[in-house]
């Protein structure tokens, strides 16, 4: 028995490591993918084990937040297998960063993208698709990854994050896997869709690639029940999106996710500026009492009241307000912006969730605010921040379901406009390094 221990051993460490590439069905918040969850541990736990066994070209890892380098992923979250709903369809999503760095002078974007598709999304979705074919209820696939993109700009080399999404329908996805030969595994494949930060490859299938897989034939829908009519965030966390899709997020075609990714919830109702209106309208009695209240906790800029903005096909509340920070608090873009999160932003969430406890037909906020320090008289140098957050994880938050780390795991950050990923431990502690 002895000579067994170091097999048995080595067995458990495999399985703890596949286990900690899916999402746990407790932080999922929608009932019909947690419990989609849960019924398929073993399947999720045998699709981490066939990817992570997989040799890669370039280093690959399972995240929950997208655009990370390397050091800050070995030591972030990898949990990024979820079941998640995108536009009314169950999906598995799967997000993670793929360590290799393309020349944007050598490769143009379509081609960059289609080698991730072959190199990365594919392996997944032959892992994938077999371990879940008798899962009735799945719909398709949804698959974010991040890659890097090398270039020059005004002669100094630079290189950034690119995140590549691809939506699947089910029945195509199954004809990748049995495809006999390199043409009808394209044909397949081309039922998908294919984006690039959150646009559609030009030359590449429709945008609505589930939607699209509903006038081709599907040989197996009699023993299908008929899709879900209920449309819910990805959750990146929302999974959490994944993340939150809790996790992940989210990984919606629409956003440049990771991060998310995050997805706006979508309704039946589409998101018109005569809509915003009328949620202005009906909702500007609590907007003003918000502001007469919170006034000296939140420092509203006067010349921008609360109001509705259409965002990733939802609507959210903008709150623009000012966040000061002592001099001694000077650093990076990224250390203001995590300041101002923890310092300010975090203590207002709930004060403003509590004003809309009955009213929740809208999908997020936006906290808007112009950074300074309280010794800088200069306007010109505030930063800029905007913190855009699902409603669904802030209430997570104000029911100490997560932290405020996933919490922005699963929100847009912009800092003067650019969408930025946030460690607000890292960030934090270090100075100015831009």
């Amino acid at each position: 028995m002895r000579a067994t221990r170091p097999l048995a051993a080595a067995l458990s460490l495999v399985a703890l490591a596949a286990r900690a590439q899916i999402v746990s069905p407790p932080e999922i918040r929608d009932q019909q993918m947690r419990a989609l969850q849960q019924k398929h541990l073993l399947e999720l736990k045998g699709v981490a084990e066939r990817i992570k066994a997989h040799s890669f070209p370039y280093h690959f890892y399972f995240s929950r937040t997208i655009d990370l380098s390397e050091p800050q992923q070995e030591r972030s979250d990898q949990r990024s297998i979820r079941f998640e709903k995108y536009r009314a369809q169950t999906v598995l999503e799967i997000t993670g960063n793929y360590y290799a760095s393309y020349s944007a002078e050598l490769m143009k974007k379509e081609e960059r993208a289609r080698r991730t598709l072959e190199d990365v999304m594919v392996p997944m979705i032959e892992a994938a698709v077999p371990a879940l074919d008798e899962e009735q209820q799945l719909q398709g696939f949804a698959l974010e990854i991040s890659h890097h993109v090398r270039k020059r700009v005004l002669g100094v080399s630079t290189e950034n994050a690119e995140n590549v999404t691809f939506i699947l329908p089910r029945d195509a996805a199954r004809r990748v896997v049995a495809a006999a030969n390199p043409g009808n595994r394209d044909a397949a494949l081309r039922q998908g869709s294919l984006f690039v930060d959150g646009q559609a490859v030009e030359g590449w299938a429709p945008a609505n690639a589930l939607a699209a897989s509903e006038s081709q034939p599907d040989h197996h829908a009699a023993d299908r029940p008929a899709a879900p009519v209920k449309i819910a965030a990805l959750s990146n966390a929302g999974a959490g999106t994944a993340g939150v899709l809790p996790p992940a997020p989210p990984i919606a075609a629409e956003v440049p996710q990771s991060t998310a990714s995050t997805v706006a919830t979508e309704r039946s109702e589409e998101v018109t500026p005569e809509r915003l209106r009328q949620q202005q309208s009906a909702n500007q009695e609590i907007l003003d009492r918000l502001v007469r209240e919170l006034e000296k906790e939140a420092h509203f800029i006067s010349y921008a009241p609360p109001r509705f903005i259409a965002f990733h096909n939802g609507s959210y509340l903008q709150l623009s307000i000012t966040s000061t920070l002592r001099k001694n608090q000077a650093g990076s873009q990224y250390r203001v912006a995590a300041l101002a999160f923890d310092e300010h932003i975090a203590h207002l969430i709930r004060p403003v969730l509590a004003r809309f406890q009955q009213r929740v037909e809208f999908d997020g906020i936006d906290f808007s605010t112009s950074v300074r320090l309280a010794e800088t008289a200069d306007a010109g140098s505030a930063e800029a921040v905007e913190f855009i957050f699902p409603l669904s994880w802030l209430r997570a938050y104000e029911q100490y379901d997560c932290t405020g780390q996933q919490l922005i795991n699963q929100a847009f950050v912009l800092i003067n406009g650019e969408r930025v990923t946030l460690d607000l431990q890292s960030a934090e502690a270090r100075l100015n390094r831009d």
